[in-house]
């Protein structure tokens, strides 16, 4: 058995910043969990990347960079550096003993049913400045082959119920901008989708109504009151009567059914419509969860969880409870795909992504 020291980078669809976190793995069954790290991106980060996200939507080349999007591909590039060398500096880690990082880079757009999915970020000038390997465009395959290229955490999350020895069913809800969901059950793959919208669409309302980036600890929500009509009007998306799996871009919902409501009562409503959403997915397994465990920006945040435990009727825990991790959760798993694209094993699954076989993936890049 190899054991590999592999580091794992995430920016996701909440835009708030670089998560770096540090596995060792075989990239199957042992995850050994250490330290992990968070840089911030700043205000002109931000503002860079909505840009490059509105200059993305009407992309059909995935290797083109039209307006904003070259000048964010290279703030990405130099913020992920920039987040590695901090994180090694701090841990005293060489980083000639690291075998591998695993580079997601930002999700500017996914439309998987075009056979499109766009993450920026470049990993061969990651690979030369940290002087480690980086395996990156971890989608790309999977979209390629005719999956949804999303979730590609439920192999990750798999390996972590096995390695605690879960028995009954659970489920692991991710709620970054974009919520997922992994159904874990003994002698089953697993079984994932994007459920909706997670964390984006507050973020959006938030940033549009009081200039502040989020709504912190979920108080304008928790003060607000949900608006039944709005969230019905969310709801009938047909996204959420398609069968899992299925994914989203974050751009897929806008606030357009909340603009006539107060902010308080936006983002009350806005909440139950990411909870919600979670518990529509959870109906669509094959046997009810006995636990659900959430991880990501939405599991800081009080009122979402209390949303969730009344919508689903389940016991919900987070990630931290279980002595994983709520912030680096997705890091990890992007160490743990980069030690399985070394490897050649599988990423995505046909219930995962709803790819016609199992599929590896990732693009190896060497210093």
């Amino acid at each position: 058995m190899i054991v590999l020291k592999a580091i794992g980078l995430m920016s996701g669809t909440s835009m708030d910043g670089v998560d770096v976190a540090f596995i060792e793995t075989d990239g199957e069954g042992v995850v050994r969990q250490g330290p992990s790290f968070f840089l911030a991106y700043g205000e002109a980060d931000r503002a860079l990347l909505r840009a490059a996200l509105a200059d993305a939507v009407k992309l059909v080349d995935r290797d083109a960079r039209p307006g904003a999007l070259a000048a964010a591909e290279a703030m990405i590039t130099e913020r992920h550096a920039e987040a590695v060398e901090a994180f090694l500096s701090a841990e005293g880690i060489a980083p000639g003993s690291i075998d591998v990082v695993g580079f997601h880079g930002q999700t500017v757009l996914h439309r998987p049913e075009r056979k499109l999915t766009v993450q920026i970020g470049d990993g061969a000038a990651l690979a030369r400045r940290l002087r480690i390997p980086v395996i990156f465009d971890l989608r790309a395959a999977d979209v390629a082959a005719g999956g949804q290229g999303a979730p590609l955490v439920p192999v990750f999350h798999r390996a972590l119920v096995e390695d605690v020895g879960i028995k009954a069913p659970v489920a692991l809800v991710n709620i970054g901008g974009v919520a997922n969901i992994t159904f874990v059950a003994p002698g089953m793959d697993p079984i994932a989708c994007d459920t909706g919208p997670g964390n984006a669409l507050i973020d959006d309302l938030m940033l549009a109504r009081t200039g502040a980036p989020i709504d912190r600890d979920g108080r304008t929500a928790r003060a607000g009151k949900c608006d039944q009509q709005a969230l019905a009007t969310l709801l009938a998306h047909p996204f959420f009567d398609a069968p899992a799996p299925k994914s989203l871009d974050r751009n897929a919902f806008s606030l357009e059914p909340v603009a006539r409501l107060s902010t308080l009562d936006a983002a009350a409503t806005l909440v139950e419509f990411t909870a919600e959403a979670i518990a529509r997915a959870l109906r669509q397994m094959p046997e009810a969860a006995r636990l659900l465990v959430v991880c990501g920006g939405g599991a800081r945040n009080p009122t979402i969880m209390e949303a969730l435990a009344r919508r689903t009727n389940t016991q919900v825990e987070t990630a931290d409870a279980l002595e994983w991790s709520v912030d680096a959760m997705e890091a990890q798993a992007f160490a743990y795909l980069a030690a399985r694209s070394l490897r050649g094993l599988p990423l995505t699954y046909p219930t995962t992504t709803g790819v016609a076989r199992a599929m590896c993936g990732g693009v190896l890049e060497m210093p």
